[in-house]
């Protein structure tokens, strides 16, 4: 693996993060993703983390901890450094980082049609859970 240097995110990342986000497919016209990156910096923002090389942002997660189970979202690995273990090493981190806080499961949603997705974190030890996910928008980002 590159010389990758995993830290919280600021906010002169902005740029970089949603450059990266929309390169690996992960943005949607219905959520705003600077309106996302600021609300996380309010809110738990150490479980927002970056990777780096070179001081250039490849990677990201986004977390979060409720005091009954843990999230992730915004996985993202630049494509030119996927499958390097990059994505494996966050996750690491998120896992740590989260268990260090007392969490006792991590949650992770997917879309349905991310078959390669779905097997990375199958790879990681991720089972799929019999739910179904339902959301309701509270505030309009667009």
């Amino acid at each position: 693996m590159p010389s990758l240097t995993i830290r919280p995110v600021a906010h002169e990342d902005t740029d970089a993060i949603i450059n990266l986000w929309q390169l690996c497919g992960l943005t949607r016209p219905w959520n705003d993703p600077l309106k996302d990156i600021q609300r996380k910096l309010t809110y738990q923002p150490g479980l927002f983390i970056a990777g780096t090389i070179d001081n250039r942002v490849i990677c990201t997660a986004m977390a979060g901890y409720d005091g009954h189970r843990g999230s992730v979202y915004y996985l993202a690995v630049h494509p030119e450094h996927q499958i390097q273990g990059i994505g494996q090493h966050m996750m690491k981190q998120v896992e740590r980082s989260l268990t260090d806080l007392g969490c006792p499961k991590l949650n992770i949603l997917i879309r349905t049609s991310n078959l390669s997705v779905q097997r990375f974190y199958e790879q990681q030890g991720y089972l799929r859970d019999e739910v179904i996910s339902l959301g309701k928008r509270l505030i309009e980002d667009i």
